[in-house]
């Protein structure tokens, strides 16, 4: 399973930054990707960054212009996003997981509360 941190509490248009920590080898090899599961709602892809800088990243509509996903394959590959100008509508649990996910490697989540 793969762990996500950096959750909490934020005001609107507010920021938070999530890591996850890939402690296997083979991360560095694969798009990786963060997904979000709001109350009541079905899991969702929010942003996807492939494996190599040649490669382009994605976002959801939703997100574009406000998140920002990167990596680093220093050593274990760590996944990042930057969380800006927060939205209410961002409530939710945040996951990582390899693009495509990988149910395997479904983790608890981080729980970001965007609210005043």
């Amino acid at each position: 399973q793969l762990q996500a941190s950096g959750g909490g509490l934020a005001q609107p248009g507010g920021s938070l930054r999530l890591s996850c920590s890939f402690s296997t080898s083979i991360a560095d090899h694969y798009p990786l990707g963060w997904f979000r599961q709001a109350p009541g709602k079905e899991r969702e892809g929010v942003a996807c960054i492939p494996s190599s800088s040649r490669g382009r990243t994605f976002y959801d509509s939703s997100v574009k212009g406000r998140f920002t996903i990167s990596r680093d394959n220093a050593e274990n590959t760590v996944l990042y996003l930057q969380m800006n100008s927060l939205r209410p509508e961002d409530t939710a649990v945040y996951y990582c997981n390899f693009v495509p996910p990988d149910s395997t490697y479904w983790g608890q989540g981080t729980l970001v509360t965007v609210s005043s």
